[in-house]
């Protein structure tokens, strides 16, 4: 067994991790990348955000040539050839991390493949393909080992049976799908299942889709969604489920106990992710693990133990990418003595069905929650000329504004494209902005970036589109 030193060894090449490496290089540390994939990409690239948007972009050419027929353009019943769309998906995936393995190379980052084991706190084991292992001593290490999908108890084990993982592997389309989670994974792979061709049933035991979203956003996409998919089931619980050779038969159950029994081609489990922090040696630190399995660390991305920093889904919520690859910069900038912390006013959230659903900062529901009072600012898409030039008028925008001071809180949009337009909203937070800086930035015409705009001119009773005279 071979001993390698390290300045920085980074655990887990996702984009907090391959963020967090690349940085640290650029800064002139000498740094070590360990990922169990040949190459950098972590479950995002390779399993999770980009796969799922590229059968997302798929799902949307689809939608759209459905839908304009009320444009009077009428297309031929689609033929899908799965295969292929499947190895376009896996060469977008194969071209992004292949990229990424180059870019490691050309920093003089040393990328190692294999499993990441602790010795102590200032040491770890790789195990490596076969029975090849090496010992890494390091001065500093940043945990970034990510999440993975959270399994139901109870549920048989079968090939039948999808989590967020295996439905991106597409290897059919089943005639129908049970998709147990309203949440944004379950979603968005009922979006695309059900463009596909599947008759897609979502099963939700809270009263609403995407809970923690508000509701005004929320109602917009089930609007839609109640148009693709086959069934939406609210306030009911599965609690049975059995596979067969061919099927999946499920055992539903109401809020009022009825109990009712429905067959499905295959089933997909997306009831949310969990960290990985087990299996990594961490008893032998002295790192802390918290209730919830995450690691502890401080504003700076410190955990309990000085030699370790943890970032991305192990280091707690919101489990997301850019959150990721933020704080991997906080991390490295107070490894190498930069005073920094982690103190985000605003992080975006998007969800990818059709319309998406965004927001960032305060909303609506934590307002309320929190007792806190504020003003709503709002601009219907039906009063947007390019929402009408999309024939897609079933947008909103909402801002969440101080009433005194009129600072902009937080910002909602659901629309076509409302990924694109919220990081204007992210951005108005972090500045510290009002809503009359809004007002006063010449968006262009026409664009559904103007509702932001107009939500703001809304605000203050005068937006050119929309009359709703402020009262006094």
């Amino acid at each position: 067994m071979s001993l390698i030193k390290t300045q920085l060894l980074v655990i887990g090449a996702g984009p907090g991790g391959y963020a967090a490496a690349f940085y640290a290089a650029d800064r002139g540390m000498e740094v070590t990348l360990v990922d169990r994939e040949p190459d950098p990409g972590g479950v995002c690239l390779y399993r999770g955000c980009i796969p799922s948007k590229a059968f997302l972009h798929a799902a949307k050419v689809l939608s759209e040539a459905r839908d304009a027929k009320e444009l009077g353009i009428v297309f031929n019943e689609p033929r899908i050839d799965v295969d292929r769309l499947r190895t376009w998906k896996n060469d977008v995936v194969s071209k992004m991390t292949g990229s990424l393995g180059l870019l490691a190379r050309h920093r003089k980052v040393t990328f190692m493949q294999g499993k990441a084991t602790f010795i102590n706190s200032n040491t770890v084991s790789i195990q490596q393909e076969g029975e090849s292992r090496q010992e890494v001593q390091f001065e500093h290490t940043i945990l970034a080992t990510g999440s993975r999908p959270v399994s139901l108890p109870g549920v048989p084990d079968s090939p039948l049976i999808l989590n967020s993982t295996t439905a991106l592997d597409l290897t059919d389309v089943p005639p129908s799908l049970l998709v147990i989670g309203g949440g944004y994974i379950g979603l968005e792979l009922g979006t695309v299942y059900a463009e596909l061709g599947s008759k897609v049933s979502v099963v939700e035991m809270t009263p609403g889709l995407l809970p923690g979203a508000d509701r005004d956003l929320v109602s917009i996409l089930e609007k839609r969604l109640k148009t693709i998919f086959r069934a939406i089931m609210l306030t009911t619980k599965v609690v049975k489920i059995e596979a067969g050779p061919q099927n999946v038969k499920v055992t539903f159950e109401t809020a009022d106990g009825k109990t009712s029994e429905e067959t499905y081609d295959k089933i997909l489990v997306a009831v949310g992710r969990k960290p990985n922090s087990h299996d990594l040696g961490l008893d032998h630190t002295k790192v802390k693990i918290t209730p919830q399995s995450f690691v502890a660390v401080d504003l700076q991305r410190r955990t309990t133990d000085p030699s370790i920093f943890a970032i991305g889904d192990v280091a707690g919520e919101p489990m997301l990418a850019h959150k990721a690859a933020h704080e991997a910069r906080v991390a490295v900038d107070a490894i190498s003595g930069k005073k920094t912390t982690f103190e985000p006013k605003a992080i975006p959230a998007v969800v990818f069905t059709d319309p998406e659903i965004a927001w960032c900062g305060l909303t609506e529901a934590q307002a309320k929650q929190e007792n806190r009072t504020i003003a709503v600012a709002k601009f219907p898409w039906g009063a947007s000329g390019r929402a009408m030039t999309l024939n897609r008028t079933d947008g909103l925008t909402k801002l969440i504004l101080d009433p005194d001071t009129k600072r902009v809180l937080g910002m909602a949009i659901v629309g076509p494209g409302a990924g694109e337009l919220i990081a204007e909203g992210v951005l108005a937070i972090e500045m510290g902005s009002i809503a009359e800086d809004l007002t006063l930035t010449i968006h262009p015409h026409p664009t559904t970036s103007e509702t932001i705009m107009e939500a703001a001119e809304n605000f203050f009773g005068h937006a050119t589109h929309i009359y709703r005279p402020k009262k006094t």
